[in-house]
């Protein structure tokens, strides 16, 4: 009797927390996806960083034995200064000396990469000036690019899916939600062979270390706004014409996540993926429980304002009375 009743308030208990308890599944879902990510990338990623290391503690071995006249204090000391100007993007090759990273086509390639929040790191400012500015062309850009972004997407959403959708519902009778999977697989599949597949053939023809693995890399890592930046198109020093190729990359990243977002909506908009959505949610007060709430303050407010009431008149009499004795 006593294991029916824990059972069933149990139950009961799962029943109307469904939601919290959806909720704390997702987030171990994702602990444990990072998990496995973190597995996963150390495990492929390890053995080739300790190979790296180890092919290049040779290389500077071999450097200094084949020249005494340099410490390996100084060495280090050089080389430190070397990376740190990387860092910033300058480097002292002579092949890469002849590209400037603040001209305005590099600049306004660098200023969408802020705006759009994929921030490759190539290339940072380098003064306190250019960083303050940084900063405060961020604040107010951020919030701007989101704006514009907003509206762009909600004015194409309207011909590139929703009238699409309904003129095939209505002119052929077939289920909305089928033609929806539909669209959106179709809208998806001409994103990705006109953003990503043809861009990163593209790509890998015009930058020369470049194979086609790679460029599609690039394309991923850029339009999904994660912006690693071990992959930046045009800083070949024998690059052809880079000004334009700047530009065009700007174009393209601005395009490319416009339409990322488009399809992403249109993806957000399915039946499946509301309710998918809704299952993590935390419920809408009904109707008739806020009616019972208000109808709960009434009466609790009537009660209230009768004995205040109630007590009033007494004390009105018991003044009276004093008052004729």
């Amino acid at each position: 009797m006593l294991q029916s009743l824990a059972s069933n308030s149990c139950v009961r208990l799962i029943q109307n927390h469904k939601s919290t308890w959806y909720f704390v599944s997702l987030i171990l879902g994702y602990l444990l996806y990072l998990i496995f990510g973190a597995v996963v990338f150390s495990s492929v990623e390890l053995p080739y960083e300790d190979q790296l290391r180890q092919e290049l503690r040779a290389v500077k071995k071999q450097f200094l034995l084949e020249n005494e006249c340099l410490s390996e204090e100084r060495l280090e000391r050089f080389l430190k200064k070397a990376l740190d100007a990387s860092n910033y993007g300058v480097s002292i090759l002579n092949n890469a000396s002849a590209n400037w990273n603040w001209d305005f086509t590099s600049s306004l390639f660098f200023a969408s990469t802020v705006l759009s929040t994929t921030g490759y790191g190539h290339t940072a400012p380098l003064s306190d000036g250019g960083k303050a500015f940084c900063i405060i062309y961020s604040v107010i850009g951020i919030p701007f690019t989101l704006l514009f972004l907003t509206a762009v997407v909600q004015r194409i959403m309207v011909f590139s899916t929703r009238r699409p959708i309904t003129y095939i519902h209505t002119r052929w009778g077939l289920s909305k939600q089928l033609v929806a999977i539909v669209h959106a697989t179709l809208l998806g599949m001409l994103a990705v062979s006109c953003f990503f597949l043809i861009p990163a053939a593209i790509f890998s023809a015009l930058e020369e270390n470049w194979n086609f693995l790679e460029s599609f890399y690039f394309c991923f890592i850029s339009l999904s706004t994660i912006g690693l930046g071990d992959y930046v198109p045009g800083e070949a020093a024998n690059q052809k014409f880079r000004e334009l190729y700047k530009v065009g990359i700007t174009v393209y990243l601005i395009l490319g996540l416009i339409v990322m977002l488009v399809v992403l909506e249109t993806f957000c908009e399915l039946q499946q993926l509301k309710q998918l959505r809704k299952m993590f949610y935390l419920k809408k007060e009904k109707p008739q429980d806020r009616l019972a709430i208000l109808e709960h303050d009434h009466l609790s407010f009537t009660t209230v304002s009768d004995n205040t009431g109630g007590k009033n008149e007494a004390k009105a009499k018991t003044f009276v009375t004093s008052t004729i004795w």
